[in-house]
């Protein structure tokens, strides 16, 4: 469907067209720098994308999910058909199957048991909508291979019937919308770049295992893998299958010398049977499952560098000379990419307004925040003078190549207009990003940056105006 209307703006709905979503948004970003482009959306056509195009005043027709949304608004018709030029091309080039040398192009194996012969394969990853992830989750299973499933979006039922199938197998699954983890020293997902060591951590949080294993770097301590099993396998209809599976993997494991378990708050019956399981492994468990009665994940690396016979240091910690405590009446605004440093920035906040941007409602069709800024970029903006905003930045392998490009102006123009910025960094020296440069880029727009979320979320209260700091509850 071509809704080119021959003045600059261009709107074409490609029926049946799927590309992934971090593709579709080097697209856009290439579309957008493009002369004479002002917007340029290239993204799946789910109703979170169509009402965006809609807001940002486009003309959108009726469209399915996986059709292919395209809306481009350009100074005139000469710029805007040069976009779809460059449009079509990309778009050509992601169709395009690979080469397999010299013999010319071959197609790729159609299932994932058909890839893995041949190989010594013992771990699938899949990454696809999370409509067919079930199915080549477990065709993995299948084929007797531990599996991570990157995909969210994959209804808890089909996820139990994985993780049955697994334990039937004997082999574990990581996930559904499992965002990270560490085999042996190669990090799949979202990984940071983490020193080699005798920590091994099972978590049912992204985030939350890369908020421990980055204060651990920074410590000096390592890791020796990272078992990811998914945010909802603690909760009671999933009852923890991964976990007890990822722990006693562990357990088993002669490089492992101490467990850390992290997850969301879990379903407290689940949460019983979990410790009750890491009481009786003959490796010692530290847990960070963000409940009232639990630790802050900064509080659990703290324990776990004790429990190494290592000591805790100060983390790097960045105050704005700008920031007055108490003087900030207008209320506290988390804007969070990873959906468990948001449940311990609130846990400990007490209250606010807090949107974890990483939920599935907002990466359906659309790439991941640590990817793609856009919507917390427009969400900071929001942001009133005289509030407080608290967010997250990720570093790591996969995430945002250079966050700060886009942050630090907005974090500029936050504190132009009187609002107070504090942001948990979440990364380790040896990341790609550069830490440093990155820590510097934010300070110098005007943000306190910390490296411990739990200290960037107490940091918040403290600059908050009278009765708006209150602390109702949570972890300690």
């Amino acid at each position: 469907m071509n809704g080119d209307n021959g003045d600059g703006e261009l709107v074409l709905v490609r029926a049946g067209v799927y590309h992934d979503s971090v593709s579709l948004m080097r697209v856009s970003r290439t579309l957008s720098a493009m002369p004479g482009v002002d917007i340029a959306i290239v993204a799946m056509a789910t109703e979170l994308n169509l009402g965006l195009a809609a807001e940002l005043g486009f003309a959108v027709p009726p469209a399915e999910p996986a059709d292919l949304l395209v809306a481009i608004r350009a100074a005139d018709a000469a710029a805007a058909s040069a976009a779809r030029e460059e449009l079509d091309r990309l778009l050509a080039a992601l169709g395009r199957p690979a080469s397999s040398g010299p013999g010319g192009a071959a197609d790729p194996p159609r299932t994932v048991r058909a890839a893995a012969r041949g190989h010594d394969a013992t771990l699938a990853l899949v990454s696809v909508p999370g409509e067919h992830a079930f199915a080549e989750a477990l065709d993995a299973v299948e084929a007797g291979l531990s599996v991570m499933v990157f995909s969210d979006n994959v209804p808890v039922e089909r996820e139990i019937a994985l993780k049955e199938r697994a334990a039937e197998r004997g082999v574990l699954v990581m996930g559904p919308d499992c965002g990270t983890a560490v085999i042996g020293g190669v990090g799949l997902g979202f990984a940071n770049v983490l020193r080699p060591g005798p920590v091994g951590v099972v978590a049912a949080s992204g985030t939350g295992a890369q908020q421990v294993t980055c204060l651990l770097d920074e410590a000096g301590a390592g890791v020796s893998h990272v078992l990811g099993v998914g945010g909802r396998d603690l909760s009671a209809e999933v009852g923890g299958r991964s976990t007890l599976r990822a722990l006693a993997a562990l357990d088993e494991d002669p490089a492992t010398e101490l467990i850390v378990l992290i997850s969301k708050p879990p379903a407290p019956e689940v949460a019983g049977k979990v410790r009750a399981a890491a009481e009786r492994l003959a490796t010692p468990v530290v847990t960070a499952l963000l409940d009232p009665s639990g630790d802050d994940l900064t509080a659990a690396a703290e324990k776990a560098l004790r429990a190494l016979g290592a000591s805790v240091p100060s983390w790097p910690a960045y105050p704005a000379p700008g920031d007055r405590p108490g003087a900030y009446p207008g209320g506290l605004y988390g804007l969070y990419s990873g959906g468990t440093l948001c449940t311990e920035a609130r846990f400990l906040a007490g209250r606010g307004e807090f949107t974890d941007f990483g939920d599935d409602a907002y990466t359906r069709g659309r790439p991941h925040p640590m990817i793609d800024p856009a919507l917390r970029l427009e969400a900071l903006a929001a942001v009133p003078g005289g509030a407080v905003a608290l967010l997250d930045v990720v570093l790591g392998h996969a995430a945002d190549p250079d966050p700060a490009a886009a942050l630090a102006p907005a974090v500029a123009d936050a504190v132009a207009r009187g609002t107070a910025v504090v942001v948990a960094l979440i990364g380790t020296a040896g990341d790609p990003q550069g830490r440093d440069r990155q820590v510097a880029a934010l300070t110098g727009a005007g943000a306190s940056v910390f490296a411990s979320n739990a200290e960037a979320a107490r940091y918040a209260v403290s600059l908050l105006g009278p009765g708006e700091g209150q602390q109702t509850g949570g972890v300690r």
